[in-house]
């Protein structure tokens, strides 16, 4: 009978082999419970105004365009 060692070593490498790094953890990822409430938390974190929103977009597109150039 194999240990939970060997059950887990021989299953990464079957992943690494026929899913590929990339792919592996992506697979591993959404295995991962989450937590908290995305609905009712996001508030918290993203702009709530759509001006805000746009203007975060140009920002960003600004910062890409200084990047390049230098």
């Amino acid at each position: 009978m194999k240990t939970i060692n060997e059950i887990r070593q021989e299953g990464m490498e079957v992943l690494l082999k026929e899913l590929g790094p990339g792919d592996t953890e992506r697979f591993l990822t959404s295995l991962q419970k989450g937590f908290g409430d995305y609905t009712r938390d996001r508030h918290t974190w993203l702009p709530s105004e759509m001006d805000e929103i746009v203007s975060n977009v140009h920002n960003q597109q600004e910062l890409r365009k200084d990047e390049k150039k230098e």
